[in-house]
C-alpha cells in the first residue's frame, strides 16, 4: 500500500497562494470582462440617447421653420390682397369720380336747343329702328316736350326716308320722365309692353358697361392677370 505524507506547513502555504493567486487573477479578469461589457453598453445607450435627442431636436426645428414658412406666406399673401384691394378701391373711386363728373354735366347738352334736338333726333331713331312699328309713344321731361315734338317729326322724315315706312310717334303726356332726369327720351312699343330708356341718365350706364374696360386700359394699362377679352 502506497502512504499518503501529509504536506508542511510550508507547502500549504504555497498551496493557499497559489489558490488565492489563480482566484483572484479569475476575478480581476472577470471584473476587467465586466468593465468592458458595461462600458460597451454604456456607450450603446448613450449614442442611442443622444439619436434621440437629436432626432427630437431636428424634428422640432422642422416643425417650428415649416410653421415660420407658413406664417411667412400667409403675411405675405395678406399684405398683398389688403394692398390689391387698396389699389381697385382707389381705381374704383377714380372711375366713379369720373362717372359723376360726366354725370354732372349730362343736362349742359339740353342748354343749347339746337344741339339737344339733334341728340333727340338721333336717340328717336335709334328707337324706331329698333322698334319697326308704325305706332310708338315717345315719354319725355314736360320742359322738353316742344323740342321733342320737333325731333320726333325730323326724326320721322328720315325713318321715311331711310326705310321707306311711315311711322307715327306721339308725346305720352300720362307718363312724363321725372323732372330730376337730365334729359333724353324712352321710346315704348309693343302696346306698352315694351320700351327702350333712352333717357341721358340710362345712356350713361351702358356707357360704364361698355366703356369701361377701355376706360381701365387708358388709365391704368394692361392687367397682366387678364387671360380673356371681349
Amino acid at each position: 500500500m502506497s502512504q499518503v505524507h501529509a504536506l508542511s506547513d510550508d507547502q500549504v502555504g504555497q498551496e493557499l497562494r497559489k489558490m488565492t493567486a489563480f482566484i483572484k487573477q479569475e476575478a480581476e479578469e472577470k471584473a476587467r470582462e465586466i468593465e468592458i461589457k458595461a462600458n460597451e453598453e454604456f456607450a450603446i445607450e448613450k449614442s442611442k440617447l443622444v439619436r434621440q435627442e437629436t432626432d427630437a431636436i431636428d424634428s422640432a426645428y422642422a416643425k417650428k421653420f415649416k410653421q415660420a414658412q407658413m406664417s411667412q406666406q400667409i403675411t405675405r399673401s395678406t399684405v398683398a390682397n389688403k394692398t390689391r384691394l387698396k389699389v381697385l378701391g382707389a381705381r374704383q373711386e377714380l372711375l366713379d369720380d369720373i362717372f359723376e363728373a360726366t354725370s354732372a354735366q349730362l343736362a349742359d347738352a339740353t342748354k343749347d336747343e339746337g344741339r339737344y334736338k339733334d341728340i333727340l333726333k338721333g336717340l328717336l331713331l335709334e328707337g324706331f329702328y329698333a322698334m319697326n312699328e308704325p305706332e310708338l309713344a315717345i315719354r319725355a321731361r314736360k320742359a322738353d316736350y316742344d323740342v321733342v315734338r320737333q325731333a320726333a317729326e325730323a326724326a320721322s322724315n328720315e325713318y321715311k326716308e331711310k326705310t321707306d315706312k311711315d311711322v307715327k310717334a306721339t308725346i305720352d303726356e300720362e307718363n312724363p320722365v321725372a323732372e330730376g332726369s337730365a334729359g333724353g327720351v324712352v321710346i315704348v312699343g309693343g302696346n306698352g309692353k315694351i320700351d327702350i330708356d333712352n333717357t341721358f341718365e340710362a345712356r350713361l350706364n351702358l356707357l360704364k358697361d361698355s366703356a369701361l374696360p377701355a376706360m381701365r386700359k387708358a388709365l391704368f394699362g394692361d392687367n397682366p392677370n387678364r387671360k380673356f377679352f371681349d
